[in-house]
């Protein structure tokens, strides 16, 4: 976790979107670089449907909340005595193992969040803040761009910044492929944290190795790991993780997104779904 991104749009869980990523990066001694996004294309948005009026997107406000949310993450970094990257754009590979936390900001990136997609892969992790549905919280279309457009993973900030990240872990085990991935990707954090809890759900697993298994695998790896496997009840396999994660002091849950399909998920729920909506905790997700 030697470098990570931060997507960076007024919102308003943005002050633990800027702590979750402190947090990270004083475990890892990480860069951070933090970019500006803005909507890629002037909107023309219907006034009077008889007349055909439209209005244009105030492009220059558009400039100015992205120098204001730069403004806020250099006043972050700043305020938290991280150092600003001295030769933006380069690192020295033999200094970069004693390096401590530093950043960058970028503010030059083409608009939209198709960039995001294609810049978010030279890094070890985008953070992005838990989407929602109201005006005031982060957008879904830039967590899904990253998660699908990046092929690295995305580390979701809670909405109420965290106190701590990494010493307790959760892995939310359904035997899939995208779990075997956040799993892979999470290798850091595992090696670094004092306790790990491996936890299945019965009716929320694929066909695949158990939780019981992908222990005695990390064991292999150095990482000492309990396992669980929880029956069916009354709770889904997503309230359960988060049930289970708080009962063991979780301060971060590693979970495969979306291993059933986004449209069954929008229509049906799912775990990713249920996390996205409800978790009051960092959580590291790939697909």
């Amino acid at each position: 976790m030697k470098t990570l991104l931060v997507p960076v749009t007024l919102h308003d869980t943005l002050p633990s979107v800027f702590e979750t990523t402190r947090l990270v990066a004083q475990r890892f001694g990480s860069l951070i670089e933090g970019v500006s996004l803005r909507p890629a294309l002037a909107e023309y948005v219907p006034v009077d449907m008889v007349g055909g009026m439209t209005w244009l997107r105030d492009e220059e406000a558009d400039r100015a909340e992205a120098e204001e949310a730069g403004g806020r993450f250099i006043a972050f970094m700043d305020g938290a005595g991280i150092p600003r990257h001295a030769r933006d754009g380069l690192c020295v590979p033999e200094k970069v193992l004693d390096a401590g936390p530093r950043y960058r900001w970028r503010q030059d990136v083409p608009a939209g969040d198709s960039f995001l997609g294609q810049y978010a892969r030279l890094f070890s992790a985008t953070v992005v803040g838990r989407p929602g549905s109201t005006d005031g919280a982060p957008s879904m279309a830039t967590f899904e761009t990253a998660l699908f457009e990046g092929g690295r993973p995305i580390l979701l900030a809670p909405p109420t910044a965290p106190t701590g990240l990494g010493e307790a872990i959760v892995i939310a085990w359904n035997g899939s492929t995208e779990t075997a991935r956040a799993v892979a990707f999470a290798m850091p954090f595992l090696r670094a944290a004092k306790r790990t809890l491996v936890l299945s759900v019965e009716g929320g697993t694929v066909p695949g190795p158990s939780a019981e298994d992908l222990a005695r695998a990390l064991a292999c790896e150095g990482i000492a790991a309990e396992f669980k496997a929880m029956p069916a009840g009354r709770r889904t396999p997503g309230e359960t993780y988060l049930t289970e994660a708080m009962e063991f002091g979780c301060d971060l849950l590693i979970k495969g997104a979306y291993t059933q399909s986004r449209l069954r998920q929008m229509i049906f729920g799912g775990p990713t779904s249920h996390l996205l909506t409800h978790a009051d905790l960092p959580v590291l997700m790939a697909h």
